[in-house]
């Protein structure tokens, strides 16, 4: 087993992978920037090392280094960065130092998507239709081309990375040229690459991510499904686990089918086989993330399992120390992006220092973040500041449990998501599981029901109040009528 591992990440998921790794009893080194020195992963982490900016997370030389001048014996690379970088992989296995994850040769040929689509699809697995070769910043007449070949809407995709913020849906030629401007930009920009491709879209549908765990010795089983349909800016927002937009039958294709694909591409390590699925059931094959996900904890909340423990362990060689009949599946679990993003300004990143942070509680509800009263949400990063998970045995009490432990989420100090997640969850569509990815929610776009008189007349003391708050000085003051004459007189003490 491992005794010490770097992990090459931050914020959520590096905070989360230093717990697991203490209950094991590994030592873990942290990488951090001046603006991260805060950063609850920075704290908990046995030992810590500067870089200079965001962008030494991409250097793989400069990880390396650190990796040896710490005497690590592996490498965890968290979610995004070098995280499904073949490259770093390569690098890594040359150093003799363990990457956390597939191998190299796993990973390669997955991250080009187009031609994972098509081994798929040559082995009798149905995928979207796309573009067969991808576009850099230069080749905007054969992407228009593609665009006619393929027909609209289209999806413009970033090939290094998935749904997300890489991707942008266009429904007619004229907005072709700036959706595709866009996707580039933000792939340079988050990625540090420019090329795209097209997919067909499909809409309405529903974005479902089945969890796959596959050891060095030939075995490999499924963790159920997770669905991610809600989006807000084209990023998912809330998810929920399983998949509502499935009947048993059409459950225990996909998750089959998931692991035929696994096989195909001779998976190993943790993964999510992601597909698309229509408002009749039929899916199809979109890529597999070689990585950990962000919804993760949500599988570990109907698994009872503790995925990080679990790809350290594949990656150490074990191997998986249970069968498929031996996984449980119970309940329902839903969860929620917390992010510093203000709403009312289109979602624009908020940074700022935190004043004061106050997480719900309560049986089988579990935030995983890096934030505290007094710490700072930093600028350069993504402003992803925590994940809100909740659990129970049906999802009518699971939604009831979100909603009440997104009211008793307190963050001030920059403006946050909260308030869009509050309007989600009690939205009608979602409260009676009826969305698919079209119910792309925006602040001011939702009738909600009247408030109760006792919401208003609460509503009303705390505006009384910060009024008050605002135009009075609350510093107390002695009456200047006070200050002399017979007042002062009658309270000296006799001499």
């Amino acid at each position: 087993m491992f005794k010490k591992i770097l992990i090459a990440n931050r914020g959520v998921i590096a905070a989360r992978i230093v717990r697991t790794c203490r209950e094991m009893g590994i030592a873990t080194v942290a990488l951090f920037s001046e603006s991260d020195r805060g950063s609850l992963h920075v704290r908990m982490a046995n030992e810590c090392v500067q870089i200079n900016s965001a962008s030494d997370l991409f250097d793989i030389e400069y990880i390396l280094d650190i990796a040896r001048q710490k005497g690590v014996d592996a490498i965890h690379p968290g979610i995004g960065f070098l995280a499904e970088e073949a490259e770093f992989i390569r690098a890594c296995e040359k150093a003799g130092i363990n990457f956390i994850g597939p191998s190299s040769a796993v990973v390669e040929p997955l991250r080009n998507k187009i031609q994972a689509q098509e081994a798929a699809r040559a082995a009798g697995f149905p995928t979207p239709e796309h573009s067969p070769i991808s576009f850099g910043s230069q080749d905007f007449a054969a992407v228009e081309a593609a665009a006619e070949t393929i027909g609209y809407p289209l999806i413009i995709k970033s090939c290094s990375g998935g749904r997300g913020r890489g991707v942008r849906l266009t429904f007619k030629p004229s907005h072709l040229k700036e959706a595709v401007r866009q996707a580039q930009a933000i792939g340079q920009a988050v990625y540090g690459r420019q090329e795209i491709y097209l997919e067909k879209a499909i809409l309405p549908a529903y974005q479902v991510g089945v969890q796959i765990l596959a050891d060095r010795h030939g075995n490999i089983i499924h963790l159920g499904e997770r669905e991610g349909s809600v989006l807000a800016s084209g990023m998912k927002i809330v998810e929920e686990a399983p998949a509502r937009c499935l009947d048993p039958q059409k459950r225990q294709e996909l998750l089959q089918t998931a692991l035929e694909i696994a096989r195909l591409f001779k998976y190993e390590g943790l993964g999510t086989v992601e597909f698309i699925v229509d408002t009749n059931g039929r899916f199809y094959f979109s890529e597999i993330k070689a990585r950990i996900q962000v919804e993760h904890s949500l599988t570990e909340m109907i698994t009872r399992l503790d995925l990080v423990r679990e790809q350290i362990l594949i990656s150490a060689g074990e191997p998986l120390p249970f069968k498929q009949d031996d996984v449980w599946l119970g309940g329902w679990a839903m969860m929620a992006r917390i992010r510093a993003n203000d709403p009312w300004r289109n979602n624009m990143p908020s940074p700022g220092v935190l004043d004061r942070v106050r997480l719900p509680g309560g049986p089988e509800v579990r935030v995983d973040t890096y934030v505290y009263s007094g710490c700072e949400v930093p600028p350069n990063y993504d402003p992803l500041l925590g994940n809100l998970i909740v659990w129970a045995k049906k999802r009518e009490l699971a939604l009831r449990k979100l909603q009440r432990s997104l009211e008793d989420f307190t963050i001030l100090g920059t403006a946050t998501n909260l308030p869009l997640l509050q309007m989600i969850a009690a939205h009608p569509a979602f409260v009676g599981g009826t969305y698919s990815t079209d119910l792309e929610v925006y602040i001011g776009d939702i009738e909600t029901k009247p408030y109760p008189d006792e919401h208003l007349r609460d509503l009303a003391a705390a505006a009384a109040m910060l009024y008050l708050r605002r135009h009075q000085l609350f510093s107390p003051q002695t009456a200047s009528r006070f200050s002399g004459g017979w007042h002062s007189s009658s309270r000296q003490l006799p001499k």
